[in-house]
């Protein structure tokens, strides 16, 4: 099936459980080949977000599109795979015969040998589902997410139950399905690991979508900017909290001194009054806010607003 139809359209989508809208009148678009981070704090709607996209889930209202049809249609015609957080794993078979599986339902699927060793998981293919640990069970379900030739690959917190090596190795596995020229989409509260894999990013707060962007224009729309220097001996910390367009200040000890770190709003601003308050800083810094810290940022202003 060949469409000119973006991968995935929300429009005006909403989903409630009760009072709680978890999904608020979401509308986005995701383009072929993209890499897309979705991010928001516990609460944001992030896997209710996947649900509708999966099909798994009903909109209250709006509607939901992948490829142009439905997601019944796609995820039939292999055009998706999905790396869920929980579930499709069968504790008594093993890891070489759940793959098989996979592949044998798959419509267009690949040799299961071939999907055991791009998961990283070939050494483990005898051992029984059960007795996996928790950073094993995701690489299977990763392999169970590429089973076949997809379009779209779904993966909601990827890279929990990992240690850092495994994480490494797994991105790279990623990388590699974008750069064939597929949509990834992933869900992650490893902020690290959107900074770096993704080509975009979405902030979702409280159901809707906050911001939408490469990282780095994610962390210019937090309009901050970090400062931080040393000083020797005591510090006046009500002086340093007057200081002006500052939106966050933290004051540490450090040997015989303290460490400053501060965000501000119009950082120029904020070191020209420093020195003009007298105050001559040691290994004075300003750069951009990290993706974290733009999130953080972003969010707490929207959680501002709304109290």
């Amino acid at each position: 099936m060949t469409t000119t139809a973006p991968v995935v359209a929300f429009d005006q989508v909403s989903k409630a459980y009760g009072e709680v809208r978890a999904v608020d009148g979401l509308t986005l678009t995701l383009r072929p080949g993209e890499t897309v981070a979705l991010l928001g704090p516990n609460g944001a709607g992030k896997s209710t977000t996947l649900d509708l996209l999966l099909g798994l889930k009903t909109p209250d209202s709006g509607g939901v599109r992948l490829f142009g049809g439905t997601p019944r249609e796609a995820i039939v015609a292999g055009r998706v795979g999905a790396m869920l957080q929980s579930g499709g794993l069968m504790d008594e078979v093993t890891v070489a015969e759940l793959v098989g599986l996979a592949c044998d339902l798959h419509p267009k699927p690949y040799r299961p040998s071939e999907v055991l060793s791009r998961a990283g998981v070939a050494q483990i293919a005898d051992r029984k589902v059960g007795k996996l640990s928790g950073g094993q069970a995701q690489r299977v379900r990763f392999a169970l997410a590429t089973a076949g030739d997809s379009d779209l690959i779904v993966l909601d917190e990827p890279t929990t139950g990992m240690d850092v090596t495994t994480r490494q190795a797994f991105w790279a596995t990623v990388r590699e399905q974008a750069d064939q020229g597929r949509t990834v989409l992933f869900a992650t509260h490893y902020l690290e690991e959107a900074d770096a894999v993704a080509d975009r990013v979405l902030v979702l707060h409280r159901g809707r979508l906050l911001a939408d962007g490469t990282a780095a224009e994610i962390k210019a729309k937090a309009g901050a900017r970090r400062i931080a220097f040393d000083m020797e001996g005591a510090v006046d910390e009500a002086l340093l909290r007057a200081l002006p367009f500052l939106s966050a200040i933290t004051v540490s000890n450090s040997g015989s001194g303290r460490t400053v770190r501060i965000q501000s709003t119009d950082a120029d601003a904020t070191v020209h009054a420093l020195y003009g308050l007298g105050i001559y800083p040691r290994n004075l810094e300003v750069a951009g806010l990290g993706l974290e810290q733009a999130f953080v940022a972003i969010t707490e202003a929207e959680e501002a607003k709304q109290s």
